[in-house]
């Protein structure tokens, strides 16, 4: 395993607390794209018994982030500036959302992210676009 594939599988496997609390899981990341998943649980539906538009927008949030972590200098780290969310169809409970995030814009201090989230058939339930900025972290002295 090079390097690269390295660095990829320590941030795969480096998931903040927050995926790892609903259930996200990666199924495959590059610099260029990362697909991960969600199961559609009874703690993340909402009255409607349908996947709460919150989380949706979580994974989506995750698998953006974690995309552009494959970008950064040690020295840097990522925030998300802007987040827009089109929903299309529901995800039922049981089912599991796949997101599957794209870059669409790779700036110096600015990536563009299109992930696309698709139900267990095939369907895409959203499109999201977001901005990830990327910040430098205070030197410490």
């Amino acid at each position: 395993m090079g390097i690269a594939e390295q660095y990829i599988k320590i941030v795969v496997d480096g998931q903040p607390p927050f995926a790892r609390h609903l259930g996200i899981r990666v199924v495959s990341a590059s610099p260029e794209e990362v697909v991960a998943e969600m199961p559609v649980t009874e703690a993340l539906i909402n009255r409607n018994g349908v996947l709460h538009g919150g989380a949706l927008m979580s994974l989506a949030d995750n698998t953006g982030g974690t995309a552009t972590f494959l970008h950064l200098a040690e020295d840097e780290f990522t925030t998300t500036s802007e987040s827009k969310t089109n929903f299309f169809r529901s995800l039922e409970f049981g089912d599991t959302a796949r997101a599957v995030a794209r870059l669409l814009h790779n700036g110096r201090t600015t990536k563009v992210w299109q992930t696309s989230i698709y139900r267990g058939d095939g369907k895409l339930a959203a499109q999201v676009t977001q901005t990830q900025m990327i910040l430098k972290r205070a030197a410490r002295g």
